[in-house]
């Protein structure tokens, strides 16, 4: 199982979660509490080994906005977070991650040619567009819709849940950011058990 560790906002947390075994880190160029700069990416990824993921999480910007932050922080990987169209998608240069907030088969369905490599599931909108810490009920996904997709699973993941959620969903992917952290700041030791127990979850 690999693990993403999202909203990663200084090298200090990009350097544990990379050595507790990281497979992913996130950074957010969103509206966000968690939100870096580009430049502040590039000294963090500057850190992070080259075979682990760099991701950069964007809400409804402009293609030329995207491709500008990643080409300063060294990303591998654009998260779409809004109202992206297949076309958008498909204009990218890089690998995309197309992120939506589960709320019926239905919809989820309408999701199944998208263009990305990774399709991340999430919990309910709040205040931003990701990063709310809310679960959703797992096992209302109809996994046929899922089974040929690369399924990233985020929204309210935490070290007491994420084995029974990996078991439901069976993802090839998890995604923390708030089930990591203690008052709003990434704990190292929550990251380390978080991905420890993801990891030996099946």
């Amino acid at each position: 199982m690999k693990v993403k560790i999202c909203g990663v906002m200084n090298v200090e947390t990009a350097a544990a979660a990379v050595e507790y075994g990281a497979d992913a880190i996130g950074f957010v160029f969103a509206e966000s509490k968690r939100r870096v700069s580009p430049e502040k990416a590039k000294e963090i990824i500057s850190y992070v080994p080259d075979d682990v993921i760099k991701v950069g999480v964007f809400v409804n910007e402009t293609k030329d906005e995207i491709e500008r932050i990643a080409a300063i922080a060294g990303l591998t990987h654009i998260q779409l977070h809004g109202d992206e169209t297949a076309v958008f998608s498909s204009s990218l240069s890089l690998p995309v991650i197309k992120a939506i907030s589960f709320h019926s088969n239905e919809a989820l369905a309408g999701y199944y040619q998208f263009p990305c490599e990774f399709l991340l599931l999430d919990g309910p909108k709040g205040k931003y567009r990701g990063g709310n810490g809310t679960a959703f009920a797992w096992s209302e996904v109809n996994p046929t819709i899922i089974n040929e997709k690369k399924v990233i699973l985020a929204g309210g993941l935490h070290v007491d849940n994420v084995e029974a959620a990996i078991k439901t969903i069976r993802p090839c992917m998890v995604d923390v950011s708030s089930g990591v952290e203690t008052e709003g700041v990434k704990d190292f030791r929550k990251i380390k058990e978080f991905i420890k127990k993801a990891k030996g979850a099946i």
